[in-house]
């Protein structure tokens, strides 16, 4: 039999969402390539899997994937895990499945746990279209441009973020997009799973207000909700400064929205201003 790679989704915090596809490929295969060795190590020893490991992350990605062909080229069947979840969302293992594809060598994918899967389907926002974005940058500047581009996202907007960053992140959300609103799921699957939602404002004051954020977190932004048709640029830029943007952040969005140049819709506020149009 011909040799395959498998890509094994783990659990994220509920060991019990291991799938017995999962363990009984992982028991199939001649070894399996992880982020953490040790933290994998007392996955596998939980579900009986003896296995050798090797450590595939960031920085080795290049120089394992070069090993791993050699093995699947050989015959030996591979399997690849992250830390939890589904390995390349917001994972490595992107070139190992690249080369493997290019190489003609079977790629055989094994669902399981997602941390964006489990958080849209708790949501109550809408699911039929959505953009996952993954980790924003973690440079102030570098993430207000990445929100910036995303604000004008059809669909639900789901992106990683980690504790240590999340106030800042909802912060930067209201004032790039206007305080849509949100449902950030923390812990999901873990013993203090919940949802927060609301507006982003709201749910940036209510983390905040309990002194240290603790937990992983996944966070969807609703969809900007079409203009109204009888609204105008200078009506629409007054009504996002109530929601507390200053007036350059509200010019930069109705710009977004509309299809418009910065200074068009400046200028058209400044003509409203003095009374010309």
């Amino acid at each position: 039999m011909a040799a395959e790679l498998f890509i094994v989704s783990t659990p994220i915090g509920n060991l019990s969402d291991m799938t017995y596809r999962a363990v009984e490929t992982l028991k199939s295969v001649a070894v399996i390539a992880c982020e953490d060795t040790r933290h994998s190590r007392k996955l596998l020893d939980h579900f009986g899997i003896s296995k050798p490991l090797v450590s595939l992350h960031e920085h080795n990605e290049a120089g394992r994937t070069e090993e791993l062909i050699g093995r699947l080229t050989a015959g030996e069947s591979v399997a690849v895990i992250s830390d939890a979840g589904t390995p390349l969302v917001s994972d490595p293992g992107f070139r190992l499945v690249r080369a493997a594809v290019d190489a003609g060598i079977r790629v055989t994918p094994v669902p399981g746990a997602s941390a964006v899967m489990a958080a849209l389907a708790g949501s109550g926002m809408a699911t039929d279209e959505f953009h996952f974005a993954g980790f924003l940058p973690r440079k102030e500047g570098e993430r207000r441009r990445r929100l910036e581009e995303l604000a004008g996202t059809s669909g639900t907007l789901a992106i990683y973020e980690a504790p240590h960053r999340i106030l800042f992140v909802l912060k930067e959300i209201v004032e790039v997009m206007g305080d849509p609103e949100v449902c950030v799921g923390r812990e999901l699957t873990k013993l203090h799973e919940e949802f927060l939602r609301g507006r982003a404002s709201e749910v940036e004051a209510e983390l905040r207000g309990r002194g240290e954020v603790k937990g992983e977190f996944t966070v969807l932004v609703a969809p900007r909700q079409p203009v109204a048709e009888e609204l105008t640029v200078e009506e629409e830029v007054v009504a996002l400064e109530k929601t507390g943007l200053s007036r350059m952040d509200a010019i930069k969005a109705v710009a977004r929205s509309r299809g418009l140049g910065k200074r068009e819709v400046y200028e058209a506020m400044e003509r409203h201003r003095h009374g010309r149009g």
